[in-house]
């Protein structure tokens, strides 16, 4: 599949036996919505909820909604009906938010066939396409084997190393967050960015709740003063807009980028004086 679909597009693959889909909606909480909550009043015909801040996350971290291992991601996406052979497409209840969060998982844990749709349950309803309501029906357990992608993941030392020159750091951040002139919306995180990140806003690759064309995608890219060859580092708040980044990369054409997982909710604590941040602009 194409790595985004459009509603009609979805329409037709619903019924095929092996399209397996992803209610992946997370909000921040700012926004005052429950993601389960909005599930039970409407979602698409045969979805299931991947929770990644909830059921599919590492646990034992103190970190916020951080991919668990391998073996506990596999066991996971199985009781939802994910096999190898599985056509898996993800939506959210914002748009394009969280869905892509869910499209960097399985993408670094080895699934390729998976995709987003563009726009997601808002241009859903807007198509004039049903809803259901109430639980997800029970899924048959598939048999999805679980092979990591490392260059799809980056560490801290990942992200210390392209800072001193082995790859570019994207920073999907707002503005005011990256230069350090607005509050972070978790406590304990010092305000500021890594020292030579670039500054490319999520909100900036999409248009209306959807991504913005290829072109307009890798002009946004070269804008931003990103290259397009070499490593690509991307990191936001906890890795939910960092992946927005690594999918728009994907739809341009682009070389897939990693995903730095623990993000500022890592790098910025206060606690980690080691882990340089500075303010300003890029």
């Amino acid at each position: 599949m194409m790595p985004l679909l459009t509603p009609l597009n979805l329409a037709t693959l619903l019924d095929h036996p092996k399209t397996i889909l992803l209610d992946a909606s997370w909000y921040m909480p700012a926004a005052a919505r429950d993601a389960d909550v909005d599930f039970l009043k409407a979602h698409i015909q045969g979805a299931q909820r991947f929770d990644f801040d909830g059921a599919i996350k590492d646990s034992s971290s103190p970190l916020p909604h951080t991919m668990p291992t391998a073996h506990a991601f596999q066991s996971a996406v199985r009781d939802l009906g994910i096999s190898d052979s599985s056509r898996v497409v993800i939506y959210d209840g914002a748009g394009i938010f969280a869905a892509p969060r869910a499209w960097w998982m399985l993408k670094a844990m080895g699934h390729a066939n998976v995709a987003v749709l563009d726009g997601g349950l808002p241009a859903w309803i807007a198509a004039g396409l049903p809803v259901n309501s109430g639980a997800a029906t029970h899924a048959t357990p598939g048999t999805f084997n679980a092979k990591p992608v490392p260059d799809r993941f980056a560490s801290e030392d990942d992200v210390l190393a392209a800072l001193a020159g082995s790859a570019t750091v994207v920073d999907a951040r707002a503005a005011a967050r990256f230069e350090g002139t607005q509050p972070e919306p978790r406590a304990g995180l010092r305000t500021g960015h890594m020292p030579g990140a670039l500054n490319l806003p999520f909100d900036q690759l999409l248009d209306g709740g959807k991504y913005r064309t290829k072109d307009e995608l890798r002009q946004r890219w070269a804008a931003a003063g990103i290259p397009d060859s070499g490593k690509v580092i991307t990191s936001c708040g906890s890795g939910v807009t960092a992946s927005v980044l690594a999918l728009a990369a994907e739809v341009a054409g682009l070389a897939p980028v990693a995903v730095y997982d623990g993000s500022w909710s890592e790098w910025g604590q206060e606690s980690r004086p080691e882990l340089p941040v500075v303010q300003g602009a890029a």
